[in-house]
């Protein structure tokens, strides 16, 4: 433990009386719910009585953005009923028909794209978790879960219905929600959930909400939910059980390689087929058992990739359905470089042979998550996978990782949570060489404590994680704290962490053990009052944020301070400019291309202070063309470095959106040091043909890795959340190879895929 920890821990603890004192300001939003009285026809037409229009509606819905002071002249009207299966809204959206922005038909949209009425239900009251669906004028859906309040997860798939009228000045919705979608569970006694509604016009960007949210804050957050009022209690859900099976069918080539001057030896094709399934099963309308036999995520787009100036290896975010719901009861402990658990460890590995990520094969899995009560949640996983060899130095063992944690809410909004992670390794079939990097077993245990005040200002973090395994050079711990405020003119933040050097997470990420960090930083806004500049300026502000890095010996090793200022605009818009100095102390060569050329140097060991300055612009997402930019120039290493990154989209609406985003680093360095331009280009185009039916593709040309990938996609949507998918992916060489047969675009391997997914409910 250090004086760090301590005092951040100490300063925490004196706010507990003052964050457990505020007032409910809830009671002044609270929308009753009563069973209807006949049955509700989901047409988007409010005429049956069951909605209870003479119950006053949730309405009266207050900006949160351009402002926070004023109510929305496009106002929205809210009424809830239900019935033995379903919750239903109705809702009454006024917007005039030709100020619709609708960018694709496609399910899922992404925020700050499309037209919505969100609906934010809590139905445990924490603060931080619940549902959140979402529906535009053109009745397309959104659904996702959200955990610490705002963390929304729209990969998160499940059934609802709705139905949409429109008229010239508004739009009409009911939505049935069953309540088998829903996770909850029915108390004596208990009659609210949190409910919340949030409104998003993107022409002439506005949001608003039926609680008001102050302007610093997301509006999609349960913090500021009010509450929904059952005047009987909703009904138990009942059996909740899907079974959704796959089939897949695969041709792929692969085109082999000399070692010696990279000319085509052999292609080798393989045609092959696959079946597997996964199945809900809903233990309680709170806790939800997920299985899976034999999965296959083909359909999940590739990664995006970034250009890797670092030493360490870059975090990429898991997109596959089957690890996100309850996320945070698995990936989410730790801080961003000492993830305990890292769920893209299961059913992928790193090819030495290749230089790439590739698919290990899972056998299966069990997952068991979510709410045991309204204070008490638990998750447990366990999953199998199997041996993949890459030659005779190099495979990845049969592995078996279990996930097991707990959480209690205490103080309101912040929890209590324990964490153990278990990575057991079959090495029976592996050689010596092979058994050289793998130990028999990993574990992490871990205590964490997560602060959310009830205002949302205050948020802290404070964990303790332990690594044991059978060699005692990777027994170690790692501990940290964390706390930040943020209000309308102030923001502050500090957090320390230290991992110790023995610190071993085998199934989670740890990019940098055996060092000691400090995280400080501050920032004031400003709020133009009356002249020109309030009429497109809502925002002025400054900021400075400072990331020191320590040996365990209190060396200095990196240090990076930015300092920078700007404006958010009424159009959604942000300009900013800065200027930075860091620090970094090379402890072995390194080159900072990460390309090691023949002919160049790496960089040898000592100290390298620099400094620079960088601009960003973004232009929001309120016109058909929209773009941003950013540009850093300074000093690199012992030279220099201008990095350029952009992207620029044009909107058809409804049909799809067409993306070019280009990276370029021009990294110099004095001879005999490595000297690099470094591009990833990657066009991106969306199609919606119909609300059934989209073509996707992504091509992504990347100077660095020396690959041209592309991805392209048709998916049919031929019943709810059942989906064909067509599946093309392509590898080539982006660039040619000196002395070699490798030229622009010489194929690497290449694949189609067709898959058939049906959810079924029992």
């Amino acid at each position: 433990m250090t004086k760090h920890f301590y005092l951040v821990l100490f300063l925490s603890c004196t706010l507990f009386s003052t964050l457990s004192a505020n007032g409910d300001p809830t009671d002044a939003f609270r929308l009753n719910v009563r069973k209807a009285e006949g049955y509700i026809k989901l047409d988007g037409f409010l005429d049956e009585s069951s909605w209870n229009k003479d119950n006053p509606a949730a309405s009266h819905f207050k900006l949160n953005f351009p402002n926070d002071t004023a109510f929305s002249k496009w106002q929205t009207e809210v009424y809830a009923t239900f019935d033995d299966n379903f919750l239903y809204f109705g809702a009454v959206c006024y917007q005039k028909r030709s100020d619709y922005t609708i960018q694709s038909l496609r399910r899922d949209f992404g925020p700050g794209t499309t037209d919505v009425l969100n609906i934010l239900l809590g139905p445990a009251k924490d603060g931080l978790n619940g549902m959140a669906f979402g529906i535009s004028p053109y009745n397309v859906q959104r659904e996702a879960l959200i955990d610490n309040g705002s963390n929304l997860s729209f990969e998160w798939d499940n059934k609802w219905y709705s139905a949409v009228q429109n008229y010239d000045d508004r739009w009409v919705v009911e939505i049935a929600i069953p309540f088998k979608t829903l996770r909850y569970t029915v108390a004596e006694g208990e009659n609210s959930w949190e409910l919340q509604f949030v409104r998003a016009k993107v022409k002439e960007f506005e949001t608003s909400s039926w609680r008001p949210v102050p302007f610093q804050f997301s509006p999609l957050n349960l913090a500021f939910a009010g509450r929904l009022m059952w005047e009987t209690p909703p009904p138990k859900s009942g059996a909740n059980v899907s079974i959704i099976p796959y089939a897949i069918g695969n041709a792929s080539l692969n085109y082999k390689r000399s070692p010696n001057d990279l000319s085509l030896e052999e292609v080798s094709g393989d045609i092959s087929g696959n079946v597997g399934a996964d199945a809900k099963v809903a233990i309680t309308s709170g806790l939800n058992l997920d299985l899976t036999l034999n999965p296959d995520f083909s359909q999940v787009e590739v990664d995006r990739q970034v250009p890797n100036l670092s030493r360490f290896e870059l975090f990429f975010p898991e997109v596959r359905q089957f690890f996100l719901e309850n996320r945070d009861l698995f990936s989410m402990f730790g801080f961003p470089g000492t993830r305990p658990f890292f769920s893209r460890r299961i059913g992928l590995g790193y090819n030495p042979v290749k230089g790439q990520n590739e698919r290990i094969p899972i056998v299966g899995g069990v997952r068991l998550s979510g709410k045991v009560t309204d204070n008490l949640r638990v998750g447990l996983l366990n999953m199998q996978t199997r041996q993949k060899t890459w030659n005779d130095n190099a495979a990845v063992p049969a592995s078996n990782f279990t996930v097991a944690s707990v959480q209690q809410k205490v103080f309101g909004r912040s929890a209590v949570s324990a964490i153990l992670v278990n990575r057991q390794n079959g090495l029976d079939k592996l050689n010596e060489s092979q058994k050289a990097d793998w130990q028999p077993w990993n574990r992490v245990a871990g205590l964490e404590y997560n602060l959310f005040s009830k205002d949302n200002r205050w948020e802290g973090e404070w964990y303790y994680h332990r690594s044991f395994s059978p060699d005692p050079e990777k027994r170690g711990g790692t501990l940290a704290s964390f706390l930040g405020y943020e209000d309308r003119f102030f923001n502050a933040r500090f957090g320390y962490q230290r991992i110790d050097s023995t610190y071993d997470a085998d199934a989670g990420f740890v990019p940098r053990p055996g060092v000691q960090s400090l995280f400080p930083g501050f920032g004031f806004n400003f709020y133009p009052r009356g002249g020109k500049a309030s009429e497109h300026v809502t925002q002025f502000y400054f900021n400075v944020d400072g990331d020191v890095v320590l040996g365990l010996n209190g060396f200095q090793t990196d240090h990076s301070v930015w300092a920078y200022g700007g404006a958010r605009f009424r159009d959604q818009s942000y300009w900013n400019v800065g200027g930075y100095s860091e620090f970094v102390y090379l402890f072995e060569p390194f080159d900072p291309t990460n390309l090691y050329k023949p002919g160049t140097l790496p960089l040898p060991v000592g100290a390298y202070p620099t400094r620079g300055v960088g601009t960003e612009y973004s232009s929001g997402t309120s016109t058909d063309l929209q773009g941003n930019f950013s540009i850093q120039a300074g000093q690199f290493f012992s030279g220099s470095i201008l990095a350029l990154d952009g992207q620029l989209s044009y909107r058809r609406q409804p049909i799809g959106l067409l993306t070019l985003s280009v990276n370029y680093s021009r990294i110099r360095l004095p001879e005999p040091y490595a000297s690099a331009d470094i591009w990833l280009i990657g066009p991106r185009f969306e199609v919606s043909f119909r609300r059934d039916l989209f073509l996707s593709g992504f091509f992504q040309y990347n100077t660095q890795s020396n690959n041209f990938n592309i991805n392209t996609r048709v998916q049919w949507r031929f019943a709810p959340a059942s989906d064909v998918f067509l599946v093309y992916t392509d590898n080539s060489f982006a660039q040619s190879i000196t002395d070699s047969a490798v030229r622009f675009l010489s194929p690497k391997n290449k694949a189609i895929v067709l898959k058939f997914v049906y959810w079924l409910n029992l």
